[in-house]
């Protein structure tokens, strides 16, 4: 008997099929395919909306699933599940990261998901999918708006069952203000997040100034503004990058130096670098010290809580230098970081570098196109109803010939052309009033329908001007870009400082000794009157003064103090409490000796950590340094001697009454001349040698008598300038809200004013107009400058008026006097 396999595969015999291939060219097109798809469909964010594909698709599902920030989370497990159901062609391992990554606050600067649960921390991973919830945030709202009047293209999913975004309308600039980084084939993309207020003032002023360098354009965003905050120090990696895509700049953590008890001293970090964690600090600290690379070290103590935030603890042993440590745990910890900017990103498709000026462009472009597609399909809207209503207007004024004919029609077909014949009317016209109801048929619906018509006229009307200029749709498009900024922005978190260029890691430059990089050279700090401090360099073969004429001033050029001493050498800040802060400005903002910018400088209170509500009014030297002179608010006046100030950082220099405060500081020898000026237009002057020098528990003495409800304004030294000194005095109504009333100044020669004894009322300065009952700023000094409250120069009468005439009007509000640079 024949095997019946045999017949069998002897019938229906197998058709085997062999292409030869090369096997190099096989392997180089699927390496094409694969790096294309890396590439656009995986690693690279649009440099337009600021998304890669796997966010942008989490961001569209979300808003058509309805998650929206007034509704409930959902489950995270369910987000992932509609997104790689329907528009994501990869596994949910992926989907569920990006998804962790957009709500994690120490990720993005302006987080778009709204997270709840664990999504994990800068140590540790995130909770499971079935774990965790989530819904859209506020900002991503902005990023999705408008979806459905055509602003944007649609494309195919994966397998053309549904269509998703091409790119979001992206409402702010998301790929500066969040960043991105992805590792590409051939190539990988390293943004650092921005402060969305300065990005949008960037492309504002970009959008008002097409042709703005970019300087100019870093004039509103000096650096990276990281979630984390930190200080950035060294800015020329910065403007590297700003200029050709790519710069690196240096990060570090916030510290502080505290007294943790008594005898017992300690360092704080309240801040850490970029992506940095605590837990990472604190081995690498124990690395260090158990290899003998790190001395002084008590004990590290993370006191880390969801009320106070980051708080790290480092424990200093008695006999070591804190400051000294903690540029050892800077040179050796991820206290000190790193961070390369290599702005990649698609631009039309192709991957490109892009600076500053370029990301702010593409992001325009595409804004503008937005506007344009958004304004387009509103007015083909809004003409089709004008369009509806125009007939609806026709078959009320003629109700009854319409009901007649519509009657008379054997169907709906001949009743539509019948209409169209007898009414003039288009079809869509004829067919709304066929589905016309009755009760639309009343005197009121006609005024109504009167009423939208002429708003709809006034608003194609708007459309057509709106789409016929080039500037008007640049004006919408900078007044969304601000309502985004006013809703969405948060202050800045990062501290810039210019400490130099990035110097290079080594293991022999960490084993090295502590250097702090920066030569203990003479300089000049600064104090402006806006509440920033700077140091200057000093050179030898500079004019008087020491100091090279500075060559520009920005509008922050009013100096309110300034103290000559060394890059390392300490000075003290006076503050309003009766504290004085010794310091080091050796981290303060370094400006070319040509060209003093004090805008530059970073705020006062956050380089020397004052309490809420405490000023620094004065700076004063701590070497050779005579008495210093402080009065207060309520006219006390003290000298306290240099060798009362000892060595400690903080000090209490006087004793003040309850609800007082101090006003100015100077040093002061015996030979100088103090001066008080009150609200009342009173001014005081009287010798310096009146006021014994008293120690720091003392409360001084009084100074200047003062009549009920007056205060002291102003406390100044004049020493051997007298003749030289002016006397600036501004007026105007204490009812009056502040910044709203300019009110009127005078600018009087200093030796206008007679000498009179100490605890005296002194003379009168100004003669008050009508509606003004009190002097608001005083200032004595030498070439006097008068600053707006956002740092602008302000105009001031001449110089010569008499001591007690009246002032001049002035022009705008004057929120500070200080004198120039010099």
């Amino acid at each position: 008997m024949p095997d019946s396999r045999s017949s069998s595969s002897a019938t229906s015999p197998v058709v085997e099929r062999i292409e030869d291939v090369d096997v190099s060219t096989e392997m180089q097109g699927s390496f094409l395919e694969y790096a294309y798809s890396v590439i656009y469909s995986r690693a690279l964010p649009d440099a337009r909306d600021g998304l890669k594909p796997v966010q942008r698709r989490i961001l569209y599902q979300m808003a058509e699933m309805g998650l929206r920030p007034d509704r409930g989370h959902v489950k995270s497990a369910r987000v992932v599940g509609e997104v790689m159901g329907k528009l994501h062609p990869h596994g949910d391992a992926p989907i569920y990261d990006a998804l962790v990554r957009l709500a994690q606050y120490f990720s993005l600067r302006v987080p778009l998901v709204d997270g709840h649960g664990n999504f994990g921390s800068l140590d540790d991973g995130p909770a499971a999918p079935r774990y965790t919830e989530a819904r859209l945030a506020p900002p991503a709202m902005a990023l999705t708006e408008n979806l459905d009047e055509d602003v944007v293209d649609f494309i195919p999913n994966y397998d053309g069952q549904f269509q998703q975004p091409e790119v979001l309308p992206a409402a702010f600039p998301n790929l500066l203000v969040n960043g991105a980084t992805g590792i590409a084939v051939g190539m990988a993309t390293n943004m650092a997040p921005h402060n969305l207020i300065e990005v949008v003032a960037a492309a504002i002023h970009l959008l008002q100034h097409p042709d703005a360098t970019v300087e100019e354009l870093m004039e509103f965003v000096p650096g990276p503004d990281l979630p984390s905050g930190g200080i950035i120090v060294g800015l020329d990696g910065i403007k590297d990058a700003y200029t050709n895509g790519r710069g690196t700049f240096r990060t570090r953590a916030k510290a502080s130096i505290e007294s943790l008890g008594p005898r017992r001293t300690g360092i704080v970090i309240t801040e850490l670098p970029y992506l940095v964690g605590p837990e990472r600090v604190i081995e690498k600290i124990k690395d260090a010290v158990q290899a003998k690379k790190l001395t002084g070290i008590a004990d590290v103590t993370d006191l880390t809580d969801r009320n106070n935030g980051l708080r790290l603890v480092i424990g200093i042993k008695t006999g070591f230098d804190p400051k000294a440590v903690l540029e050892q745990l800077y040179r050796l910890t991820p206290l000190e970081d790193s961070f390369g900017i290599n702005n990649v990103a698609l631009v039309d498709g192709q991957p490109q570098t892009l600076g500053l000026r370029e990301m702010l462009r593409v992001y325009i472009d595409h804004r503008i196109r937005v506007v344009t597609r958004r304004s387009e399909f509103r007015l083909a809207r809004k003409r089709e109803r004008l369009h509806l209503v125009e007939g609806l207007l026709i078959a009320i004024l003629d109700i009854d010939e319409v009901i007649q004919v519509i009657r008379s029609s054997d169907d709906s077909e001949e009743a539509r052309t019948r209409l169209q014949e007898v009414f003039d009317l288009s079809h869509p016209q004829a067919e709304y009033i066929l589905e016309l109801r009755l009760r639309r048929l009343t005197k009121f619906s006609r005024i109504e329908l009167e009423a939208e018509r002429d708003q709809l006229n006034a608003e194609i009307a708007q459309l057509v001007e709106l789409l016929g200029s080039e500037t008007l749709l640049r004006q919408q498009v900078a007044r969304e870009l601000d309502a985004a900024a006013d809703a969405y922005g948060t202050p800045r978190r990062t501290m810039l400082l210019n400490g130099g260029p990035v110097q290079p890691r080594s293991a022999r430059a960490a084993a090295a000794a502590v250097d702090l990089q920066i030569a203990d050279a003479p300089c000049r700090v600064y104090l402006s009157a806006t509440g920033r401090m700077v140091r200057a360099e000093l050179v030898a073969d500079a004019p008087a003064g020491g100091v090279v004429p500075p060559a520009r001033r920005s509008k922050h050029d009013a100096i309110r103090s300034s103290v000559d001493t060394t890059t390392r050498g300490d000075i003290g800040a006076v503050t309003s409490a009766g504290r004085l802060v010794r310091f080091s400005p050796v981290d303060l903002p370094s400006v070319p000796a040509n060209s003093v910018q004090v805008a530059a400088g970073t705020k006062v209170e956050q380089y020397l950590a004052l309490a809420k509500g405490e000023k620094v009014v004065a700076l004063v030297p701590l070497v050779d340094s005579p008495t210093i002179a402080l009065g207060t608010e309520q006219g006390v006046v003290k000298r306290v001697a240099a060798t009362e100030l000892g060595t400690k950082d903080e000090i209490e220099i006087i004793s003040l009454r309850d609800g007082d405060r101090v006003v100015g500081a100077a040093p002061a020898g015996d030979n100088a001349e103090l001066v008080f000026i009150a609200s009342d237009a009173q001014l005081l002057r009287f010798e310096a040698s009146s006021v014994r020098p008293q120690g720091r528990s003392a409360g001084g003495m009084a100074g200047i008598r003062l009549s009920d409800g007056a205060r002291v304004i102003d406390f100044a030294v004049v020493g051997a300038s007298a003749f030289d000194a002016v006397v600036v005095t501004v007026a105007g109504s204490s009812a009056a809200l502040p910044g709203t009333d300019a009110g009127s100044a005078k600018v009087s020669a200093f030796t206008e004013f007679p000498a009179k004894g100490r605890a005296t009322g002194g003379v009168r300065a100004q003669r008050l107009l009508r509606g003004e009952d009190a002097l608001v700023l005083a200032w004595v000094g030498t070439d006097p400058r008068a600053v707006g409250p956002d740092g602008s120069v302000r105009a001031l009468p001449d110089a010569g008026a008499k001591r007690d005439a009246s002032g001049q009007p002035l022009d705008a509000v004057v929120g500070a006097i200080g004198t120039v640079v010099r």
